[in-house]
């Protein structure tokens, strides 16, 4: 199993209708096959100043790789992500 995350922060105002539009096209991640346990979350702790996560698990490597080349994770990418997120981390875990 392959834990993927993200922390990121947009270039969108907090609260704006910009910032709530990104997060519902989001949920076309969710849809995408592979996915697993998909959430986005509102990050709360005062150690970091990214506002938002994603995270999602995915089988094995096999079903990670196909996510990353499936046309609406890349066109999310493109259209989206590029544009409006300031800034990210992104990380990817397995169980030890």
């Amino acid at each position: 199993m392959i834990r993927h995350t993200v922390s990121f922060t947009l270039k969108h105002p907090a609260g704006s209708d910009a910032e709530r539009v990104f997060l519902e096209a989001a949920l076309v991640l969710a849809a995408i096959p592979g996915v697993q346990q998909f959430e986005r979350l509102r990050q709360v702790s005062a150690k970091t100043d990214l506002a938002f996560g994603f995270s999602m698990a995915f089988a094995d490597q096999a079903a990670y790789d196909a996510y990353n080349a499936h046309p609406d994770h890349v066109a999310f990418v493109r259209d989206r992500w590029v544009p409006e997120v300031e800034r990210f981390q992104e990380l990817d875990y397995i169980a030890l």
